[in-house]
């Protein structure tokens, strides 16, 4: 006899909904590229369901970037290009060039010396300003409806976020809304990077964190401090790399990742993931070290593709107990994987609440799925979380294909990870 493990939606929706709507628990909200490009607009930058996302993906962002380079640039990143393996991203090539021009000094390779090459590297991160400059739409979008979550009930905690983007998105999202945050700058004339204030949490709750992980749009350097400019055409700080740690004395790099590492070591926090690849090794190690520390923290990645395509965040949770994936297709819950199933829903309400996070078959899409990979769609999930209470558990059973065993776990088990 085959043995199959299946999960039931529902029970973790459930659970997960209870969270959320109580403000009870520490909360982390970990935001990948992946975000920006679920928000689609049109050429005006109205959202429109046939637009184009308002910040492309990487590979995108990479051919767009390269092909506003001039032919000199070009030329450079050719040559560049076979030693940075196949199809290097924008990161990876940026990466490259800000090497060279540390390494090299006043020498020349490919007729560029070490200023030549760092003056490569400022073209190139002024192109990638360009296209992540866009402002937030005007109507109500992913990105007010997870801020109108976050703002909607008082809280023991304040909700942090954390985010490798650099687009102003988030902080225009916040600011709309007229909701306080926090994200290590003081000061108003020229804000100035407080590494210190980000070690410490004074603040009250309502004050909500905003921990830009691997710099902004609008930071620069002022003598040995970092500054915040508001200015969307500074692009000095975006896409950091180690050569970054060196260069700035008290920067902000390593005081944000070591507040990421101080929130998942907490004991009782719950980070949810959304439009995070966990192809970022610096991220996902930090991840990795914190839930093989603390047994008694959480992540919830909630990924947009099957999990056969999701191998970096499935192979961590797999290894990791206290991490689960929530994939299209299936889920790895609890060290467990497994294809998702719903089974009997317990009242006519719930029907209207799965179809927040499932959606069934169709002519249009025959295979039913879990949608909340798509970042559009999980912001909506937070933001009705506070619209109704749901609490019930009756009749909620995992459901097996006849002549096969189940493998059910407790739900409070996987989402609190406490083995």
């Amino acid at each position: 006899m085959t043995q199959n493990t299946i999960h039931n939606p529902d029970r973790y929706m459930v659970d997960l909904r209870q969270i959320l709507s109580q403000g009870k628990k520490r909360i982390g909200v970990l935001i990948g590229a992946g975000a920006p490009v679920a928000m689609t607009v049109d050429e005006n930058g109205k959202l429109s369901s046939n637009g184009s996302p308002i910040i492309p993906d990487v590979a995108r962002l990479t051919q767009y970037v390269l092909n506003a380079l001039d032919d000199a640039d070009q030329k450079i990143i050719k040559i560049l290009a076979p030693d940075l393996g196949e199809n290097p991203n924008i990161e990876t090539i940026l990466t490259r060039v800000r090497k060279l021009s540390h390494a090299i000094g006043s020498a020349e390779l490919h007729g560029l010396n070490g200023d030549g090459y760092e003056a490569v590297a400022g073209r190139i991160c002024g192109h990638i300003g360009e296209r992540v400059a866009a402002t937030l739409p005007n109507e109500p979008n992913p990105y007010s409806e997870l801020v109108s979550w976050i703002g909607g009930i008082n809280r023991d905690h304040p909700v942090e976020v954390f985010s490798p983007n650099y687009d102003l998105l988030l902080e225009e999202a916040f600011e709309r809304a007229h909701l306080p945050y926090f994200d290590g700058f003081s000061g108003s004339h020229k804000p100035f990077f407080d590494p210190t204030s980000v070690a410490t949490d004074k603040l009250p709750p309502r004050w909500s964190r905003l921990w830009k992980i691997h710099g902004s749009l609008g930071w620069d350097v002022s003598g040995d401090t970092v500054i915040r400019t508001g200015d969307r055409s500074a692009t000095k700080l975006i896409y950091p790399d180690h050569l970054k740690y060196d260069q700035i004395s008290r920067q902000p790099y390593s005081a944000l990742f070591e507040r990421l590492k101080e929130f998942l070591t907490t004991p009782d926090s719950l980070l949810l993931c959304t439009g995070f690849s966990f192809f970022d090794a610096h991220i996902t190690a930090v991840l990795d070290e914190a839930l093989e520390a603390n047994k008694h923290t959480a992540i919830i990645a909630f990924q947009y593709k099957p999990l056969a395509d999701e191998k970096y965040a499935v192979n961590l949770a797999l290894k990791r107990p206290n991490m689960s994936v929530y994939a299209s297709d299936g889920a790895v819950i609890y060290g467990i994987q497994g294809e998702w199933k719903p089974g009997e829903p317990p009242s006519d309400e719930w029907l209207r609440i799965r179809r927040t996070f499932w959606e069934g078959s169709s002519s249009g899409n025959p295979i039913a799925s879990f949608v909340l990979g798509d970042f559009a769609k999980l912001a909506r999930f937070f933001a009705l979380s506070q619209a109704s209470e749901f609490t019930q558990r009756n009749n909620l059973v995992d459901v097996s294909e006849e002549g096969e065993e189940t493998t059910e776990l407790n739900e409070e088990e996987a989402i609190d990870a406490k083995p």
